[in-house]
């Protein structure tokens, strides 16, 4: 932070200096004026719900200056370097709650918490009770490599973002003094070893260290976006009110109103422009920024990817406590076995597991968010978010930063009669110029950089002016004025004013009528969405002493200077790449309705009827919700209204994702599913996300959605494909076993049959999917999945049951002990072909899916083919119980799979017109 130097010119008119009337000195004698809380001990931090009703020091209606020094133990001059070291132990480092990473052992017994992976906990140990060891073991391998591999991805990202956390600034201009005679000395401090009490300067670009009273400013301008998302600066400056008794009703102050206080700025918020003398009222945990911070500790409800996989995970889990006791009951009631077959049921049960569930979720997924951190800098913090992204259908952003940039440009230039005029463009950059050149502290704001960027595109040349004197903005008097001279004007003074259209049009000579006439037209055009600056000149005598404010009468009105926010260069492309995708754009803004409207518009954006947010207050939760379906636009939201806009979005089945980057994001960043942050959003936005993006750009969001969908794609292709097969051997194992005197297939050759079907099954982790799959939001409903499997899981055993009826052909004559031993070899063989066949037919779900199988997929279908039609050949199939077949056999099974690849083919084309249309 840029050491502000003090000077009686530096308040410049309109400020006030109460520090001329402060006793000089840490210590006061005699009582204090008023009772406030003293700086001894640190108070925990406040929720944020609550942190409306936690006075802090400086932060009550009508405080002085003199009364908040005396609170503090402070004065004009600072504190003793002894007094602030002794407070520093009291109080703590000005530093934000510590982030805490996740333990390892925590890590890996947090993945434990998924539903499938906690089932197959569950059966591995039950294989391991009835002494089935080769399924406790590969069951117990899945899970341990599961939770490794969902821990160490989550570790990443934690890395990644930890690397991003920074204090909200690093250094700050404090006031300190060596003895109680010392002067004070401007030093430059790290921001930590801020105290409650410390004397701080601000200057234009510093970044406001902690909590502060003002105790005088010279064209103090404020960013506090951070803290209320309003994009425009607003104009801070010291109150001094009459000091009267604190009542109840001052002693509760909430945090829209404190923000609005012009006497206080707040940690988390910038200087756009101006200078300043503040007093440290709050640090560390007691400051506005850490109530909310620590408000973002609460959970957020379960997210898109929760709630889809828990249903279908649940749906499955009862079907497996159900069949083990259905498997032993029918057993011993129509083949008279007991206990005996409780290895087969468990076997049966894990038949009917997607056992690799949590391996292939954890890989797709950590496999798309590796790719997203290399090729596109976004960092996913929480692996299932990155499948709620793909799920998204509304994505609710703020405007400035998003849609725009949080800089204006200059739209037109307009003269009294609202025509085009170059001229007061001209003028209106020689008052930016000089009220810039000739300012003791230069320290330009945002609208005359836009006007003198305009200007020099124009080809605008100022050589030949020379700059007498400058009076430069205000917040009192809304406007600033350049007094130059200009070629050949000898012995004349030319004054040029500009400012808001209010300030200016008081001061020109104009008739009554045609000043009401001007304020119309500056309505219009303010209505329209754009901001404006009114210029006026006049020409004076040259004169020797200094220029005042008083000056700046009987001007003579040239026009306006019409501004809009610059939109972001990427944001229209991106805006229609999101539309391609199925995803609604709603925009939450604290901004002027007009503004934002304006703003969609020339985006390509259709704001339809812009919705003021207060509108939201006289509805109910399902107006509010209908409100929400129906606008894209919603303009002066308040943190609450755009929680509850996101809540009321997610009520109606909507997946939502929400960017923001301040600390009044957070509400709404809770409500949403997934919650999505630029990489210099304040820390608490940061740690809040689940998804943090290199710029604050929608072409990124694009690019994660796209991510979030292939990555989904797999995952569903997967569970349809896996669950299906499944259920058709278990319906089929089941008829079997009551069918057959012998075992349908022994809990050895079950056990190897699952392991070649896992091993094939990576390769859905590393699929493409079909480019229709990519463009709609990709959700699990267990609804629709429930009728997949069911419907492909019946055609799977009707071709098992018929390759039943094949080695009842084939085996015709064998002995007792050939029969079983061909018939395991033969149900084998069939199940590994029928599964290749099922990884490449019902690929995607997309109709590109049969014409294209994946390269992975394509080797991984051909190696389960290989496996099945060779190993009963090998010494291995012998171990495991398993003979060669008869030739007859498999000419008979190619018509079977003939048959059943037909069958798969209309019932995927009838499932794929359904699902076109849904």
């Amino acid at each position: 932070m840029d050491s502000v130097p003090e000077s009686s010119a530096a308040a410049g008119p309109g400020s006030t200096d109460p520090t001329s009337t402060l006793p000089g000195g840490a210590g006061h004698d005699g009582p204090s004026a008023v009772v406030l809380p003293l700086p001894g001990t640190r108070r925990a931090p406040a929720p944020a719900a609550a942190a409306a009703s936690v006075p802090t020091a400086g932060t009550e209606a009508g405080s002085t200056s003199l009364q908040v020094l005396r609170s503090l133990d402070s004065g004009p001059r600072g504190l003793l370097e002894e007094e602030a070291a002794d407070r520093l132990v009291r109080c703590g480092e000005n530093v934000l709650p510590a982030w805490r990473p996740v333990s390892w052992p925590r890590r890996f017994l947090r993945s434990l918490r998924d539903p499938f992976t906690s089932v197959l906990l569950c059966l591995g140990l039950v294989s391991a009770a009835v002494s089935s060891w080769g399924t406790a073991c590969v069951t117990l391998v899945l899970v341990v490599v599961s939770c490794l591999l969902r821990s160490v991805e989550e570790h990443r990202a934690d890395r990644s973002t930890a690397a991003l956390r920074a204090l909200v600034a690093t250094t700050a201009t404090v006031l300190r003094r060596t003895g109680p005679d010392a002067a004070p000395q401007a030093r430059e401090l790290p921001v930590a070893e801020l105290v409650p009490g410390d004397v701080i300067r601000l200057a234009a670009g510093d970044l406001v260290p902690a909590d502060v009273r003002l105790l005088r400013a010279s064209g103090l301008t404020v960013h506090q976006s951070a803290l209320t998302g309003e994009s425009v600066p607003v104009a801070k400056h010291p109150v001094e009110p009459v000091p009267r008794p604190r009542s109840t009703r001052d002693a509760h102050v909430g945090p829209e109103g404190l923000f609005t206080r012009p006497e206080l700025c707040f940690q988390g918020s910038s200087v756009a422009s101006g200078s300043a003398t503040a007093v440290v009222t709050a640090t560390g945990g007691d400051t506005r920024f850490a109530a909310a911070y620590d408000g973002s500790a609460r959970r957020r409800g379960a997210s898109a990817f929760d709630r889809s996989v828990h249903g279908i995970s649940w749906t499955l889990i009862r079907f497996m406590l159900l069949t083990p006791p259905l498997v032993l009951m029918a057993n011993a009631a129509l083949r008279g076995r007991g206990l005996e077959t409780l290895p087969f049921a468990v076997a049966v049960a894990v038949g009917l597991t997607p056992e690799m569930l949590p391996v292939i979720v954890t890989t797709a997924l950590a496999r798309g968010a590796s790719l997203l951190a290399r090729d596109h800098r976004v960092i996913v913090k929480r692996l299932p978010a990155l499948h709620d992204l793909g799920a998204v259908d509304v994505l609710c952003v703020d405007k400035t930063g998003t849609l725009t940039q949080d800089r204006p440009v200059v739209e037109q230039a307009l003269d009294a009669s609202g025509r085009e005029d170059p001229e007061v463009l001209h003028w209106a950059a020689v008052n930016a110029l000089w009220t810039l050149e000739l300012a003791d502290l230069p320290s330009p704001d945002a609208l005359d950089e836009a006007v003198l960027d305009a200007a020099e595109e124009r080809g605008e040349d100022w050589s030949a002016y020379d700059g007498v004197a400058a009076l430069p903005f205000d917040p009192a008097r809304r406007l600033s004025t350049a007094v130059v001279r200009r070629p050949g004007g000898l012995g004349v003074h030319t004054l040029v004013t500009k400012g808001s259209v209010e300030a200016v049009l008081e001061r020109c000579v104009l008739e009554e009528t045609e000043r009401s006439r001007l304020r119309a037209l500056a309505a219009r055009e303010t209505a329209s969405g754009l901001r404006l600056l009114a210029v006026a000149r006049t020409d004076r005598p040259a004169r020797a002493r200094a220029y005042t404010p008083s000056d700046e009468r009987g001007l003579v009105f040239l026009g306006f200077v019409t501004l809009q926010d610059a939109l972001a260069p990427s944001a229209s492309g991106a805006l229609d790449a999101l539309r391609n995708q199925g995803v609604d754009v709603k925009v939450l803004t604290g901004d002027d309705p007009g503004t934002v409207a304006r703003a969609c518009r020339n985006l390509g954006l259709d704001p339809g009827e812009v919705v003021p947010a207060e509108r939201l207050d006289a509805l109910s939760d399902a107006e509010v919700s209908e409100a929400a379906e129906r606008a894209t636009v919603f303009a002066r939201c308040t943190p609450e209204h755009k929680a509850r806009i996101v809540s009321a979005l997610r009520t109606t089945g909507r997946t939502t994702g929400f960017l923001g980057d301040g600390v009044n994001d957070l509400p709404a960043m809770h409500a949403a599913d997934v919650a999505i942050c630029p990489r210099d959003a304040v820390d608490v936005a940061r740690e809040t996300a689940d998804v943090v993006l290199a710029e604050k750009d929608l072409a990124a969001i694009d690019d994660a959605i796209t991510a979030g969908r292939r990555s989904s794609g797999n995952i569903a292709t997967y569970l349809r494909i896996t669950l299906s097969s499944n259920l058709g051997n278990v319906i089929a194992m089941l008829a079997a076993g009551l069918m057959l005197p012998f075992l349908p297939m022994l809990p050895a050759q079950v056990l190897v049959q699952n392991l070649c079907f896992d091993v094939a099954q990576l390769a859905f982790a590393f699929d493409r999917p079909a480019a229709e799959v990519l463009r709609r939001p990709a959700l699990l409903r267990p609804r629709d999945f429930l009728r997949f499997i069911t419907g492909f899981g019946l055609i799977n055993a009707t071709a098992d049951l018929a390759t039943f009826a094949v080695l009842a052909i084939a085996l015709h004559g064998s002995t007792a002990s050939g029969e079983q031993e061909a018939f395991h070899s033969g149900w084998f063989t069939e199940n590994l072909l029928t599964q290749a066949l099922v990884m490449l037919l019902l690929r995607t779900g997309g109709r590109a899916a049969g014409g294209r199988g994946g390269g992975p997929l394509r080797m991984a279908a051909c190696g389960l083919a290989v496996v099945g039609l060779l190993l009963p050949l090998t010494p291995f199939g012998g171990l495991l119980g398993m003979s060669a077949l008869p030739p007859l056999y498999y000419l008979l099974l190619a018509s079977v799979l003939t048959l059943y690849a037909a069958a798969l083919r209309a019932a995927r084309n009838r499932y794929e017109r359904k699902w076109s249309q849904s």
